[in-house]
């Protein structure tokens, strides 16, 4: 980086925010010959939720270079398996995919794997630095950006970029400060969660599979990891998880308790470390970039983690965020139109995600998945979805319109119960949660 007379650091581009979305747009914009920037508030290696990779974000890994790494630290992921009736269950290979996502993933813990992108990202030569929390941005009137930061010594900096790209994660930067962050009206929700040990696994090479399990009042995901842990949370209705009064750790295990299947895994578990609660789950900002910015990952939008989307679409928008300010820059006169198809992209890839998010818990929902038909290769077209395929595939595409049909032709048949699923949801995503333990629950 370069340092002014009067100590301000001028760079291309500063990207605010050391997690996936930020370490991903931060080392392919240097790779671009772009001088870049990262500030990440926090050291290397923090806690984070969202342990479940899809097989998407295997070619990104590649791009980066980190795949041998990541699969180092990983359990590898075949598939995810969701309940049928009593304690059976069904499990999505996704090796059955029709289009071209590798046949598998990886489960990680946040802690080293966003430790080994932001280190990467700095082999690649990006000033990535830790401890560094940005207190404000000004975006001047030629589209330049102003920062102050404070680092954790009390050192203020001030820094001048060419470009912002705002990864700050559920922080939201920018969402918070331009009041572009919006509750999301259609489904909301808050979240339970833990690690646990001598939690029984699936057996041979399904040990690795995501466990998603349901009850009345919301979801629960199993993430077994490499060390022998399982990350286990339930994201339930905001109302019912008021009803904890204090009681985090047993009320996580009585909740569990709802759940068949899951409840018979758990006869020998015993939580490892902190019970953690969060609410305002999901949220998106009305408009994700401007003159002068971009938003990436959850810095532009938060859904249900109900199919592990989140990292995958942080770290495909940082990649094509990466491309895209590197055309602004050398083309500033084309930034709008970039912007807008840049935008366009990626909420597809969040619609396609959040309709099948929203109606997870009904009783269509729950009927199709607990007995697919493969009919015109629908059932594929699903699991293609299951592996982040979202954005690209014709094939996959008119599969997920095809289902979606189906939703809706088995909610006619269904429609009393259709009806009582749909006035609860909005009940429950009028429902205002407080009270969780992050830092980030107040909307």
């Amino acid at each position: 980086m370069d340092n002014n007379a009067d100590g301000t650091i001028t760079c291309d581009v500063l990207v605010v925010g050391g997690g996936p979305a930020g370490s991903t747009v931060a080392t392919l914009m240097q790779r671009r010959g772009l001088k870049v920037l990262q500030l990440e508030k926090d050291h290397h290696p923090r806690f984070h939720i969202g342990e479940s990779l899809l097989p998407a974000n295997m070619p990104i890994l590649d791009e980066l270079g980190v795949m041998d790494e990541v699969r180092g630290i990983g359990m590898l992921k075949l598939g995810a398996d969701f309940p049928e009736d009593g304690d059976n269950y069904r499990t999505y290979h996704f090796a059955r995919s029709l289009g071209k996502t590798p046949p598998f993933a990886f489960q990680v813990k946040r802690e080293d794997y966003d430790q080994i992108l932001f280190r990467n990202a700095q082999r690649n030569g990006v000033d990535a630095r830790e401890g560094v929390k940005v207190d404000k941005v000004e975006i001047q009137p030629d589209r330049s950006c102003h920062a102050f930061a404070t680092a954790e010594n009390g050192e203020k900096l001030a820094i001048r970029a060419r470009y912002l790209v705002d990864a700050s994660g559920r922080d939201t930067l920018l969402g918070n400060a331009l009041k572009l962050k919006v509750k999301n009206q259609q489904h909301q929700s808050a979240a339970i969660f833990a690690h646990f040990k001598n939690v029984t696994r699936r057996p041979g090479e399904e040990a690795g599979n995501i466990s998603i399990y349901r009850f009345d009042y919301g979801w629960s995901w199993f993430i077994p990891l490499s060390d022998g842990l399982m990350s286990i949370g339930c994201v339930c209705f905001p109302e019912y998880l008021k009803q904890r009064k204090g009681r985090t750790g047993e009320f996580l295990l009585e909740t569990l308790k709802l759940m068949p299947g899951a409840v018979e895994r758990m006869a020998e578990a015993e939580i490892v470390g902190e019970v953690r609660v969060t609410g305002n789950y999901s949220y998106t900002c009305s408009r994700m970039s401007g003159p002068g910015y971009i938003m990436v990952g959850d810095a532009f939008a938060f859904v249900d983690p109900v199919f592990s989307s989140g990292v995958y679409l942080a770290m495909h928008s940082g990649k094509h965020a990466a491309a895209l300010v590197d055309a602004i820059l050398k083309n500033p006169q084309q930034e709008f139109a970039l912007q807008q198809d840049f935008e366009k992209r990626i909420r597809r890839g969040v619609r396609v995600f959040s309709w099948f998010i929203y109606r997870f818990n009904s009783p269509v929902m729950r009927s199709l998945f607990a007995s697919p038909r493969n009919v015109l290769k629908v059932e594929q077209g699903v699991i293609s979805m299951l592996a982040g395929d979202v954005f690209d595939s014709g094939p996959v595409m008119r599969r997920l319109h095809l289902f979606k049909a189906i939703y809706a032709a088995t909610g006619l048949a269904q429609l009393r119960r259709w009806w009582a699923d749909l006035r609860e949801r909005r009940k429950q995503s009028a429902t205002q949660f407080t009270g969780g333990n992050t830092p980030v629950d107040p909307l």
